[in-house]
């Protein structure tokens, strides 16, 4: 059963583009969910949106590693409206439907490719122990791909 949007969550790295995207969306009367720069950046577009945080009663934590890493969240990518059970429980616990996700993953390997392509001797750019490249393993983008990608 097709549901029309009436809600999306927008989570993206590269934010090229994402401004009239979202105008797009929110002229249309679809709610806009977003994750930490990505919803600063709309609300200094005076583009409406609620802060994921707002969604989970949590705020992000861990430097950002945690933010939409939340049954809120997934629920609301998860959930499956044609089944009662799913909507009892997403009324039952407060967990909004998502009906879109706008999601890029982090750069991982640009950020790889740019600290090898600037070292001719096999050294990382300034970072030896590899934190920059262990900051760049997207974790909460993939698992809303995969939960978004079951509906």
């Amino acid at each position: 059963m097709k549901h029309p949007i009436k809600r999306a969550l927008i989570s993206v790295s590269d934010k090229e583009g994402i401004i009239p995207f979202a105008l797009a969306l929110h002229k249309a009367g679809v709610e806009i969910i977003s994750t930490g720069g990505t919803a600063q950046l709309l609300k200094g577009a005076d583009i409406p949106c609620r802060d994921v945080a707002e969604i989970t009663q949590w705020a992000e934590m861990m430097d950002g590693r945690v933010k939409t890493l939340h049954p809120a969240i997934h629920g609301g990518l998860l959930a499956r409206r044609d089944k009662p059970d799913h909507t009892q429980a997403m009324d039952t616990h407060n967990i909004p439907a998502i009906d879109l996700l706008v999601v890029n993953l982090y750069p991982f390997e640009a950020v790889l490719d740019q600290n090898l392509d600037n070292n001719t001797d096999g050294e990382t750019d300034g970072d030896t122990d590899g934190e920059t490249h262990i900051e760049n393993i997207d974790i909460g983008g993939p698992a809303m791909i995969r939960g978004a990608a079951k509906n």
